[in-house]
């Protein structure tokens, strides 16, 4: 499958995290992300900076999630969405400057860093412990979220932030 999950303690909280990677399916050119994007609470959009097909898909992802948001609820602070330049290690392969990845996440509103997930796994650890934390930090005070049709989504957003409904 192309969701991947993993139970850990941030900060005191257990949080069970579920992850979606669209492109570990083929799609065929596709950007069918219509049901993860309204589920999802966070984005980490991973483009290699030694391909540039592939900061264009990051590109398109980026736009599709706004105009996702846009749409559903108009608030696109409640997402967290952070642009990952990775392969760092290849600089000397580069085809996307750092100023590119930078500019494209200031567009977007969104948090940027680049990285090398071959040769520093504690960056990546980083990376996700920083996109958790804000998450965590957005979902505190806002009002609860209506549950969808579905109940598993409901446990799905129940499941990520350790919150109970007592309806679903």
């Amino acid at each position: 499958e192309c969701i991947y999950t993993k139970h850990l303690c941030l900060d005191g909280r257990q949080i069970h995290l579920e992850i979606y990677d669209p492109c570990s399916q083929v799609q065929q050119g596709k950007l069918s992300l219509a049901d993860e994007l309204h589920w999802a609470d966070g984005f980490i959009i991973v483009y290699d900076i030694s391909d540039r097909s592939s900061f264009a898909f990051a590109k398109a992802l980026l736009y599709r999630i706004r105009e996702s948001h846009t749409a559903v609820c108009k608030k696109m602070g409640e997402s967290s969405i952070f642009l990952v330049g990775n392969k760092q290690d290849l600089c000397h392969m580069r085809e996307v400057g750092w100023d590119e990845g930078q500019r494209l996440a200031i567009d977007n509103k969104c948090q940027f860093c680049e990285l090398s997930a071959a040769e520093h796994c504690q960056e990546v650890v980083a990376m996700f412990t920083k996109v958790l934390r804000n998450i965590t930090a957005n979902s505190k005070g806002k009002e609860k979220r209506r549950p969808s049709g579905s109940k598993s989504m409901a446990k799905l957003i129940n499941n990520v932030f350790g919150k109970r409904r007592k309806s679903v």
